[in-house]
């Protein structure tokens, strides 16, 4: 466990960071735009944790928020470098608790007759930006794959994670009894 008794250091002021493994790199490099994004997801989260959610997934997003720490640790550590760090990384029990969560969430919903528009509740609201964000930071992760190896969950824990918090938009909406809005593609 880091023991962080400064918050600056001054050395990223040449627009430079460094990844866990020690490596200087530059701050608009493919990693740590990929790390950045799922550090913006764990925020916006946290932010949607703060507009009294249903209990149900005020636990499951607090568990989530831990996992993306996971992730993110992953993604800023080279692979050649994790072995020897002991990075924690996701695993498949962190997509299967998110596949658990989503199939007792839309039991208890049912199916999806149509698009929807984001929104209704403000929780819900907030749950669609996450949803958002998580999109983009899959979309990050993919590219920066393409450039250096990473996880072989990464990927996978994201597109899971979109999925489950466009489920618990709806049900924190059906939770506060706000009724889907279709899109209408014919308007």
């Amino acid at each position: 466990m880091p023991r962080i008794t400064r918050v600056y250091t001054g050395k990223g002021d040449d627009g430079s960071t460094s990844l866990v493994g020690g490596q200087r790199v530059p701050k608009d490099s493919v990693r740590v735009i990929a790390y950045g994004s799922v550090d913006e997801l764990n925020s916006h989260i946290g932010s949607a944790l703060s507009l009294s959610l249903h209990d149900d997934l005020a636990r499951a997003l607090k568990t989530i928020q831990n996992d993306l720490f996971h992730l993110g640790a992953e993604l800023a550590t080279r692979e050649e470098d994790k072995a020897q760090l002991n990075i924690p990384h996701i695993e498949p029990r962190h997509i299967d608790a998110l596949e658990q969560l989503m199939n007792r969430l839309v039991d208890e919903l049912g199916p999806l007759e149509n698009f929807i528009l984001p929104g209704g509740s403000t929780g819900a609201a907030a749950l669609h930006v996450a949803r958002a964000v998580c999109r983009r930071a899959e979309r990050e992760a993919i590219a920066l794959s393409h450039h250096e190896p990473i996880g072989p969950l990464a990927i996978k824990y994201l597109n899971r994670l979109s999925d489950a918090l466009f489920v618990m938009a709806r049900y924190q909406n059906h939770a506060d009894g706000i009724g889907e809005v279709y899109w209408n593609s014919r308007a």
